[in-house]
């Protein structure tokens, strides 16, 4: 299924560039009567959404696939993770929701990791604060909701796969991370449908308005549609692409 997304005109005035391969994540607080997520505020100064609340995430690093994990990428999300084109190989796949995990440690101090026996190398950059808790990122617990291209003719083109995870799957906080300089000044737990996101980027809310929608059917499966935001003949599409069971 296809349908069309206004989300502005698109620019065309940038020459074309590849997107780049970008992971977010989505912690949700089912804890109450209301979900809640956890989303940031940029700093006013940064180049790309300035001011705007946004989920953590960044671009995909070469050293992310040879990071070593608690547990593998359940085969399910792995197979949702190659849907879409352009194609995703398997070792991209999980490099996508490794990334996810360290770009959500390194940008507001929360980190999913889990204990395991015998785990004492130490790991580079963003990843110490596992090792020196004695934790690998475990992205066995992560749920693919959705994947969105940026349009052609913008100043940054990525291709984001927005990955969810419960925030019991936390296991350790490194302090400091969130400050006034920071790339994310402030930290917010929001009530889906919330004022602070009455602001956000129009994919943000695209994507929003499917977690919200996977969120009420129960507990999150691997084999709800996908949906695929991409640039085509002027418009962003939306295609719902089949879920593996």
């Amino acid at each position: 299924m296809s349908d069309a997304v206004e989300i502005g005109k698109e620019a065309d005035h940038h020459p074309y560039k590849r997107p780049r391969d970008a992971a977010t994540l989505m912690l949700v607080d089912r804890s109450g009567p209301i979900p809640k997520v956890l989303v940031g505020k940029r700093h006013d100064k940064v180049v790309f959404m300035p001011g705007k609340f946004v989920f953590p995430g960044g671009s995909v690093d070469t050293t992310d696939n040879k990071i070593p994990v608690a547990a593998p990428l359940p085969p399910e999300l792995e197979a949702n993770l190659m849907k879409g084109s352009p194609k995703t190989p398997p070792s991209r796949a999980r490099s996508l929701a490794v990334a996810a995990i360290r770009e959500a440690c390194e940008e507001t101090g929360l980190c999913l990791g889990r204990k395991v026996d015998g785990a004492t190398r130490k790991l580079p950059g963003v990843w110490e604060a596992f090792s020196d808790a004695g934790l690998l990122p475990d992205p066995s617990g992560l749920f693919l909701i959705a994947r969105a291209i940026t349009p052609p003719g913008r100043i940054k083109r990525f291709d984001t796969r927005f990955f969810t995870a419960d925030a019991s799957s936390i296991a350790h906080r490194v302090e400091g991370v969130v400050h006034a300089d920071a790339e994310l000044v402030e930290l917010v737990w929001v009530e889906l449908g919330s004022a602070h996101l009455a602001d956000a980027h129009a994919m943000t809310k695209n994507v929003l308005n499917q977690l919200q929608q996977r969120l009420a059917t129960g507990p999150l499966r691997h084999d709800a549609p996908l949906p695929f935001f991409h640039w085509y003949s002027g418009k962003m599409q939306l295609d719902m692409l089949p879920g593996d069971a």
